[in-house]
């Protein structure tokens, strides 16, 4: 697959209830799955948990007239539990009474190739509070509820979080936790457990 058909942008029609109901050629690429996999789904199943909590305010929104238009940043599952961050935009398709009659979204993936750039050993090593960390930020967890879980302060949890997005290089959380999947410090076929933790603990040893 071509470097434009991975980043191209894809479209699909979801219902009401935000259940896919068509889409293009690159919208089902994305998500590494056919149309008959994908349609009928609701699309909050295509994206990881780590997405933001107000992707469901904006769909309301939308949904009761409020606005007619949104983007926001996301996760999403690809094919054999592999994710990508990207922009997703939602466009209210209004009916002959004024009410919803469908939403379409349109998702590009980020320009980037996040299974190639953290290969360093130096960019891969995380403390183990680091991990703990990271394992919040992939299973969508905020910075009050990590805070009070590690007994940290707010201030605590976005610096070792800012640290991590540099040390991967990483431009925001969704990346972040692509990126770390990527490396192998994240086993998507646990997210969100509370029981198991999901990451390869490691050790910096700078």
């Amino acid at each position: 697959m071509s470097a434009a058909s991975r980043h191209a942008t894809g479209m699909a029609t979801l219902a009401p209830d935000l259940h896919v109901v068509a889409g293009d050629e690159d919208f089902f690429r994305h998500f590494g799955a056919s149309s008959a996999e994908l349609c009928g789904r609701s699309l909050f199943d295509l994206l990881h948990p780590s997405s933001p909590s107000v992707l469901r305010e904006h769909f309301s929104r939308l949904h009761d007239g409020r606005r007619t238009r949104f983007t926001e940043r996301v996760l999403g599952y690809h094919s054999r539990g592999r994710v990508f961050s990207g922009k997703l935009t939602g466009t209210a398709i209004q009916g002959r009474s004024d009410r919803l009659a469908a939403i379409v979204v349109m998702v590009k993936p980020d320009d980037e190739r996040p299974e190639e750039e953290p290969t360093t050993t130096s960019q891969k090593l995380l403390s183990p509070l680091e991990a703990r960390i990271l394992e919040g930020v992939a299973t969508g967890a905020s910075t009050v509820q990590m805070a009070a879980k590690l007994y940290l302060s707010r201030q605590g949890v976005e610096y070792h979080v800012g640290s991590m997005l540099r040390k991967m290089k990483a431009p925001n959380r969704a990346a972040l936790v692509s990126r770390a999947y990527a490396a192998g410090m994240l086993t998507v076929g646990t997210w969100p457990s509370p029981c198991s933790p999901g990451i390869h603990q490691v050790t910096q040893t700078m």
